[in-house]
């Protein structure tokens, strides 16, 4: 596979949290700023990097049966590196972030990367896979952090951007001003999406619906088909 069309993949076509919308909670919680923002996101990258290419190295040692204790054993090695490197270099940031360091090792990034592709492909294409969706999920937590930094505090990276007389909007750096913020986040990011897609000629994706069919990863996981290709389970006569 192509190196940059993975680490595309991972930036623009999958992006975790503003496509595939997981891993929202740590989004959500560590957004208050750009600083926290990059500061998680370089975190998860470092994890997914590692925990990408050694699932990927070990795959065809690893019986089918027990593969999620392994992958968890597998990153919360990786995790317990990053957390000691971040505590002894960046204590502040430590301090900041708190329990969602640990908590890396149950993010369903991780989890989902090392299961859907990492276990299916090879060490190089894990590791550019490992880099795209760590940008991606770093990019989307930035640019959160950074407007809700600037909206609810009138700074970006503890730089002051705005007037003297600037009001800041508290509610922007409170929990509902995450969701409000993640939300036109989203939209702005799939209308520029959609806009591309038009520009270049290039069929815009259905929605999806229920069923492993409509999931972004349907294709890497080996589901095959979309939607229209699991048939309807015949209701029998006379029940309901």
């Amino acid at each position: 596979m192509n190196p940059l069309k993975i680490i595309k993949n991972g930036i623009i076509d999958e992006s975790p949290t503003l496509v595939q919308c997981i891993g929202l909670c740590p989004t959500l919680a560590v957004s208050t700023s750009a600083t926290n923002g990059v500061g998680m996101g370089i975190a998860a990258t470092a994890v997914l990097i590692g925990s990408n290419v050694a699932v990927s190295a070990i795959r065809k040692f690893v019986p089918d049966e027990i593969r999620i204790p392994i992958f968890i054993v597998v990153i919360a090695g990786f995790v317990t590196v990053v957390q000691l490197l971040i505590s002894g270099f960046a204590p502040a940031l430590d301090k900041s972030l708190g329990i969602f360091i640990p908590l890396i090792v149950v993010n369903c990034i991780i989890l989902a990367r090392a299961e859907a592709f990492a276990f299916k492909n090879g060490v190089i294409d894990s590791f550019f896979d490992g880099i795209g969706m760590g940008l991606g999920f770093t990019i989307a937590l930035t640019s959160i952090g950074a407007v809700r930094e600037l909206l609810g505090n009138g700074t970006i990276f503890d730089i002051v951007l705005t007037p003297a007389g600037y009001q800041p909007a508290l509610l922007v750096i409170l929990a509902p001003g995450g969701f409000i913020t993640l939300g036109i986040c989203m939209g702005l990011f799939r209308f520029y999406k959609q806009h591309a897609a038009e520009k270049k000629g290039v069929p815009l994706p259905e929605s999806a619906d229920a069923g492993c069919g409509g999931c972004s990863n349907a294709a890497v996981c080996g589901v095959l088909g979309g939607p229209e290709a699991q048939k309807e389970i015949p209701q029998k006569e006379g029940g309901k």
